[in-house]
């Protein structure tokens, strides 16, 4: 495949055919001024040094000089090839919890938020390591497959709302057996869980997902959202809170004994996340000290750079522009490569 690194460059040579125009207008002007002064051939024998045609050598070589150089500015690159990449690292997958009780503001700015900013830092300390996103409410989807494309994974992170998913609920169960699942069964490398949620109102058995994935060499950590105490589900776009049926506001309570039940059964650690920094540091020390595999990635090589070749072409021409004279050289004159052309 071929391309150009710096095509803006290419535009460059629109001006190439403004200067030949120029250039074919000045040579029919001079003619005609000659013609006027007298016959032609009188005046050539006037001016024996005078040569028709070096200039026009001379212009076309600059000109092809100018292209070349354009052309080198814009790096011409031809192919790729994929290669294997051998990276040092673990596999992450996370579960995120975007029920409408992530909402609630007992940290800031709120559940959800805090999580993202979790989850975007922690992503920032990975170097080889891959990661994906799972996202969890009432039903269970991935997000993002595993991958070590951060940028996307950041992307992903940046769109996510409780707007994605419908059916609300906590089904923490389903996010954790699709998050096993998300794992290359094939691969050696160390693997992780981390469930971020506030464990309110969970739908299906954790606990036993949470020990299958111990079972499969999984360790799952869990991440407490909000506060023991609780706090009201602010409404989008109001400035209500979510009520029950008897028209009480709702108060979302960490659950932190469900928590504690996940992270024990998965061999992992559970922490509350606040407005420091304490959640982070704790995940990615244990992250730290999981043994780091081998992780197998197919990419694809750099561009290979072309454009040596139309440089040494441009030099050539340029040092050859040097050495022709516009006037005939009575030294360089035993040479004969113009007298026949500018005899004509």
């Amino acid at each position: 495949m071929f391309r150009f690194a710096n095509p803006e460059y290419l535009f460059i040579l629109l001006v190439i055919p403004i200067l030949i125009a120029i250039f074919i207008f000045y040579k029919i002007q001079r003619k005609r001024n000659i013609i006027k002064f007298g016959d032609p051939e009188l005046l050539n024998q006037l001016m024996p040094n005078v040569s028709e045609v070096r200039p026009t050598v001379k212009f076309i070589i600059q000109m092809v000089s100018v292209a070349l150089l354009v052309i080198v500015i814009a790096r011409p690159q031809f192919g790729t090839k994929k290669e294997e990449v051998k990276r040092q690292g673990i596999e992450v997958m996370v579960a995120l919890d975007i029920s409408n009780s992530m909402l609630a503001e007992d940290v800031t700015p709120n559940r959800l938020g805090k999580s993202k900013q979790i989850l975007s830092q922690l992503i920032d300390n990975m170097t080889n390591d891959k990661v994906g996103l799972v996202v969890f409410a009432g039903d269970a989807f991935t997000q993002l497959p595993i991958t070590v494309d951060y940028v996307s994974a950041k992307m992903f992170l940046s769109s996510i709302s409780p707007k994605l998913i419908a059916r609300q609920g906590t089904a923490i169960g389903a996010a954790i057996d699709l998050a096993i699942n998300s794992f290359n069964p094939k691969s050696v490398a160390s693997k992780a869980i981390i469930l971020i949620t506030d464990g309110e109102n969970h739908e299906d058995n954790a606990v036993e997902a949470a020990k299958l994935a111990q079972n499969k060499g999984v360790v799952v950590h869990v991440i407490g959202m909000g506060k023991p105490q609780g706090a009201p589900i602010p409404i989008e776009g109001t400035m209500s809170f979510r009520k029950d049926r008897e028209g009480n506001v709702v108060v979302s309570k960490l659950n932190e004994e469900m928590c504690n039940e996940i992270a024990s059964a998965g061999r992992g650690i559970y922490v509350r996340a606040d407005n420091t920094n304490t959640a982070l540091k704790a995940i990615s020390k244990e992250l730290d000290q999981l043994a780091k595999s081998e992780i197998s990635t197919t990419t694809f090589s750099s561009f290979n750079e072309q454009y040596q070749s139309f440089a040494i072409i441009a030099l050539i021409l340029i040092i050859i522009d040097i050495f022709i004279f516009s006037r005939i050289n009575k030294r360089l004159s035993r040479m004969k490569i113009f007298d026949l052309k500018d005899k004509l």
